[in-house]
């Protein structure tokens, strides 16, 4: 597509991704200016097929971001609505809360520096000590603990459902091909040949944000390298030890939470997840791999230079996903009456991370504009926690770049 003519607009706005922040965004879009035509483009047959569909559920509290940051002010604020929007509209939640458990003392500073900058975020926080802590989880083993109490959990892919059935979506639309013409618009080539013209697009496209980015011809300035979330469920004896959500002490140099367990609204608990390098954007299983996403990935330079600070913990987390017992004595340090064999397969996740070029880890939430045009190039979670104020956002820088014109 070299040339785009003259030809009326399809709507005003397209956004690129059915997934949670995607629909927010348009509801957002739709609830401040609601004459503004919006489409959203999602290539696969319904809502939420990636990374809303497949992680462990919770509505976080903020209290790991730091403060003043997107994450902990939107998770914050998010988090509330999110459980108020489930309420309202009679999908599955719960507000179970959550303990933060120190295993060994070198975690105890850790754990007192979480209690400040919960605090400091707005996060109400209650330290707990062995007595205490088992008040709240009594088979679940620590030295001191933080009670997190506005943590709950929700079937995100049923909230993304809700809000599609909402707008309208256009789903198989695979975006192939954009051309932008400052001051006209943004025409959209989607695998199928169709074409779409609008006002403004934007890219909440997730797990190949980057590389629509580039595609409209913008320079993302970082790479998306998949990790896959590995989970597993327990078996109903081993679920009836836990009450709520039990988190480990987290490492603050790496952004994953590490293998915690979660009760979901209908009793199931999950641990998990560990966190290895997928060999697909889309690898949800060990088998699936994509040749062109593997080499994408390795030839990056971000990659490299994380994989050689980090190898320590990657050595790790990889045993961890090729040994149900190595997994099984992650879990035993939060429960220990846990064996692997309480451990059954679940499905997994696939996270998408932005990685720089020098090998760091995107911590916060990042939005790029270009013209007629709003990427959002980091979204992880606490993401769909926080899809709302994500949403509105997004929603007003697009309203920007409509008024400029």
């Amino acid at each position: 597509m070299s040339h785009m003519t003259p030809a009326p607009l399809d709507c005003d706005v397209l956004v690129a991704g059915g997934g949670i922040v995607g629909l927010a965004t348009a509801h957002a879009l739709r609830a401040a200016r609601p004459e503004l035509a919006v489409t959203v483009l999602e290539k696969e047959d319904g809502p939420g097929r990636h990374q809303t569909g497949h992680n462990s559920g919770v509505v976080h509290s903020g209290v790991y971001y730091r403060p003043g940051s997107l994450k902990a002010r939107f998770a914050v604020r998010g988090g509330e609505e999110m459980l108020a929007y489930c309420a309202e509209h009679g999908i599955a939640h719960a507000r179970t809360g959550k303990v933060i458990v120190a295993t060994s003392p070198d975690e105890l500073p850790r754990l007192r520096d979480l209690a400040r900058r919960g605090r400091a975020g707005g996060v109400p926080v209650r330290e707990l000590g062995p007595g205490a802590l088992a008040e709240y989880e009594p088979e679940v083993r620590g030295l001191a603990a933080l009670h997190v109490a506005s943590t709950g959990t929700c079937d995100f892919g049923a909230v993304a459902a809700h809000l599609a059935a909402q707008c309208d979506v256009r789903y198989g639309a695979r975006i192939t091909a954009i051309d932008r013409r400052p001051g006209r618009g943004v025409a959209i080539g989607t695998e199928a040949g169709h074409v779409l013209r609008a006002r403004a697009l934007v890219n909440c496209a997730g797990l190949h944000s980057d590389r629509l980015a580039r595609l409209a011809g913008d320079d993302p300035g970082l790479r998306i390298v998949p990790f896959r979330g590995e989970y597993h469920a327990l078996a109903p004896r081993a679920a009836r030890l836990v009450r709520g959500l039990v988190y480990p002490v987290p490492d603050p140099a790496f952004p994953f939470l590490g293998v915690h367990l979660t009760r979901a609204p209908d009793g199931s608990v999950h641990a998990g997840p560990n966190a290895v390098p997928a060999a697909s954007r889309e690898g949800y299983r060990r088998t699936t791999l994509s040749v062109g996403d593997i080499a994408e990935t390795v030839r990056y330079p971000g990659t490299r230079r994380l994989a050689a600070h980090h190898w320590r913990t990657g050595t790790v987390e990889l045993r961890r996903s090729l040994s149900r017992h190595a997994f099984a004595a992650a879990v035993r340090r939060l429960l220990p009456a846990i064996t692997a064999e309480d451990l059954l397969p679940a499905p997994a996740g696939v996270r998408a991370q932005a990685v720089l070029p020098d090998g760091t880890l995107a911590d916060d939430f990042r939005f790029a504009e270009g013209p007629h045009t709003v990427h959002v190039l980091n979204a992880p979670s606490p993401a769909a926690t926080a899809a709302f104020p994500i949403g509105r956002e997004i929603a007003a820088r697009v309203l920007g770049r409509l008024a400029g014109g």
